[in-house]
């Protein structure tokens, strides 16, 4: 049996005694792309920060590749959410893609030519090259988007942690977003997103975990994404289930 990139168990995490996520339980397959989809405040962005170790958690067990982060750290990237950077900072779009090298540069040692190049690479392959000196706080949302996607692909890790990369993106960089997930996967690397946009899951990902505080489903787009699971999920909110019922039997290919 193929070790997961990334297994949970039992988790429990709260926030000032209040509990966020309760006895969750996750195991992401490798080689495919997977939603985590839920209401806000449902725990999804607070999943993988406790996975990552960025916050606490209260219980559970959490592996990658079948051991502890601290020992595959490298082959982990993380992109967080837009609004969780300080976008004020004074660099350039190629100084913050060439913070994902510092594992390969070592800590307080000079960023040389060849690591220029690999940042420059990573800017190319989500058509930021262009923008390689710019000042971040003089890119727009969807491009300052694209930059930290860059830095996480200039790590050449195995598995992908991203935090809403669709969130409040420009067409372009939506389908900039699409092609990196597409590479990665077909590289045989692994994806899981938090994603906020019901219509799209089954046409951008493999497979869906519906979380609300606890997990409602996991597993193949085609299985998960149903009215049912999606009631348990959302609640009271029945007029979104209602309208998406009708597009979900005829949006979600069969996926290999």
């Amino acid at each position: 049996m193929t070790t997961p990139p990334l297994q949970i168990n039992s988790l429990n995490v709260s926030y000032h005694s209040k509990l966020v996520l309760w006895d969750v339980g996750v195991s992401i397959q490798p080689g495919r792309t997977t939603a985590i989809v839920g209401p806000n405040g449902a725990g999804k962005s607070t999943l993988l920060k406790a996975a990552l170790g960025l916050i606490p958690a209260s219980s559970g067990d959490i592996s990658f590749y079948g051991g502890p982060l601290r020992k595959c750290r490298s082959r982990v990237a993380y992109v967080p959410q837009r609004e969780s950077v300080d976008w004020d900072f004074p660099v350039n779009a190629r100084d913050v893609v060439a913070m994902g090298l510092y594992r390969r540069i070592g800590w307080c040692l000079p960023v040389r030519s060849i690591h220029r190049r690999m940042a420059d690479e990573a800017l190319a392959d989500v058509g930021m090259a262009d923008f390689a000196c710019r000042q971040i706080s003089q890119l727009s949302g969807g491009q300052q988007q694209r930059v930290f996607l860059a830095r996480a692909l200039a790590q050449k890790a195995d598995l992908y942690l991203m935090d809403e990369p669709f969130a409040s993106v420009d067409a372009a960089t939506e389908q900039a977003i699409l092609a990196v997930l597409e590479r990665i996967k077909n590289a045989g690397g692994t994806v899981v997103c938090v994603h906020h946009d019901l219509e799209t899951v089954a046409q951008y990902f493999d497979d869906a975990v519906l979380l609300n505080m606890r997990i409602v489903a996991q597993g193949p787009v085609i299985d998960v994404m149903t009215p049912e699971n999606l009631r348990k999920t959302y609640g009271a909110r029945l007029a979104l289930v209602d309208e998406l019922e009708t597009n979900l039997s005829s949006s979600i290919p069969a996926r290999k």
